[in-house]
């Protein structure tokens, strides 16, 4: 599938009716710092900075689903509880979901609290009741998902084992999908997939296929054979297993696997990222698209959500932006508008990274630009570097420069290994870049007083802090031009 085969592929998506029904969650995040060891025992003590609660586990699917551009009808169970109250109004937050909740007083709300220092999680908490629905419960359940399933092109079953999938529940799925003309996908954690009967799709993992399979799940060749006795041992029209960094492979009753790859992102935090893969696949076959474009997207926007700390989605626009950097040069990549400095920044916050900028002309690049982006990278994890515009440059330095134009000059910088992104800005200064990016480093010359640092009373007024980098004597674009002039 390519950039323009995407593109239509999700403005069919927009605003496609999928249900989403399963185990619901509500995922906290409690976020602090660790600095010691507890004298009473030897686990670490984290001081609590913030807490932040999203859906979790069907309700992700719903979310992705909603950021991908579709309408999701979220059909799940929670207690007479707090938590429950906060899934309502978690769901009320999002114009995408229409949430078919039932509540059960004898139930709790499902809820995994996760703590979390410097991107690592330390801990994490359940509570729930995993045994099985039933009575009038049950029947409440089934009689909103026949419901909500009115008018939807797909059903996408999220079974984490919390109890909500019955069998019951199941024979509901595949009615609505049989009346509605719906494709029935199932996400399932099952020791046997022969639970769900001739559903369109069981989507597990590769951990998941080889727990229902007792195969192997390691090599192509051994997922093609775990893939056959999946499909053997149950009634499904055809099983696509999640592989992480190795991709999607595809198993359909008569025909031989597809394996889908693509190159692997860089990984954060596969939390979730199964869901996201459901939420992409139900989409693409919702609006009729080939099963390899349906694995494409589901690829494509898992890749996405793995970068991001936490329970995340993809957007639309997040997975055409993937596309497109896909097929840029490692360099190329590096080269981004301010709104994704924006976004990469926070997610580099997220993992607990530290994210330096600095910013300058670097019109002829030297050996001191090189020493003085290494240094500021030391002080980082991640550097941001702004690069004037030509028109900048040019009121700056005078008519004549910049000798390299802009595309050249950030095509440079962006090769330099200490450099993680460039970012162009046409401003005076570049004090909306780094409002936009909130540095935890703000990088200067040593020739710039503390005082004269633009920016400086935004970083340290956020917790950030100002440093100024050493110049190498006798090196400068000005020095370099001279030199040349001299020679000519």
């Amino acid at each position: 599938m390519d950039l323009a085969d995407l593109q239509a592929l999700l403005a069919r998506i927009a605003g496609v009716r999928v249900v989403a029904v399963g185990d619901l969650m509500v995922d906290r995040f409690v976020h602090g710092a660790v600095a010691r060891i507890s004298a009473e025992a030897p686990i670490p003590v984290m001081a609590r900075q913030s807490e932040s609660v999203m859906l979790g586990a069907v309700g992700n699917v719903a979310r992705n689903v909603a950021a991908l551009g579709g309408e999701a009808a979220l059909v799940g169970l929670i207690g007479k509880d707090a938590a429950g109250r906060q899934a309502k109004d978690l769901i009320a937050a999002e114009p995408r979901i229409e949430g078919y909740l039932i509540t059960d007083a004898e139930r709790p709300t499902t809820i995994k609290t996760r703590f979390v220092s410097s991107g690592q999680q330390l801990l994490r908490v359940d509570e729930e009741t995993t045994a099985p629905i039933d009575g009038e419960i049950e029947r409440q359940l089934v009689r909103t998902l026949l419901d909500a399933a009115r008018g939807a092109k797909a059903i996408l079953v999220s079974d984490y084992g919390k109890g909500v999938v019955t069998p019951a529940v199941i024979a509901a799925a595949r009615q609505a999908a049989a009346r509605e003309g719906a494709m029935l996908i199932v996400d399932s954690k099952a020791r046997s997939f022969a639970r769900y009967g001739a559903v369109d799709v069981v989507k597990p993992n590769a951990a998941e296929l080889a727990f229902a399979t007792d195969l192997p799940t390691e090599t192509d060749a051994q997922v093609e054979v775990a893939l056959a006795r999946a499909l053997e041992l149950s009634e499904c029209r055809s099983v696509i297993v999640t592989r992480a960094a190795k991709g999607m492979s595809v198993g359909v009753r008569g025909a031989p696997v597809a394996h889908h790859r693509r190159p692997p992102p860089e990984v954060f935090d596969t939390m979730g990222a199964g869901d996201t893969a459901l939420a992409g696949l139900g989409l693409g076959f919702a609006v009729g698209a080939p099963a390899a474009d349906a694995v494409d997207l589901a690829i494509l926007a898992a890749g996405v959500a793995i970068q991001k700390a936490g329970t995340a989605t993809a957007s639309a626009d997040e997975v055409i932006e993937a596309e497109i950097l896909e097929r840029f040069a490692p360099a190329e990549a590096k080269i981004a508008t301010p709104d994704r400095m924006a976004r990469e920044a926070a997610h580099w916050r997220e993992r607990g990274l530290k994210v330096g900028f600095t910013n300058g002309c670097f019109d002829i690049l030297h050996r001191g630009h090189i020493a003085y982006l290494a240094q500021a990278r030391e002080w980082c994890d991640r550097l941001i570097v702004g690069l004037n515009t030509d028109r900048s440059v040019r009121a700056l330095k005078g008519e004549g420069r910049p000798v390299n134009d802009l595309e050249s000059r950030a095509l440079v910088l962006a090769g330099l290994r200490s450099v993680d992104l460039v970012v162009a800005f046409d401003d005076e200064t570049p004090l909306r870049l780094i409002e936009a990016a909130r540095p935890d480093v703000l990088v200067k010359g040593s020739d710039y007083r503390l005082d004269g640092v633009v920016g400086r009373d935004l970083v340290e007024g956020w917790g950030g802090q100002v440093r100024l980098a050493d110049l190498i004597e006798g090196h400068s674009t000005s020095a370099t031009i001279e030199k040349l002039a001299k020679r000519a």
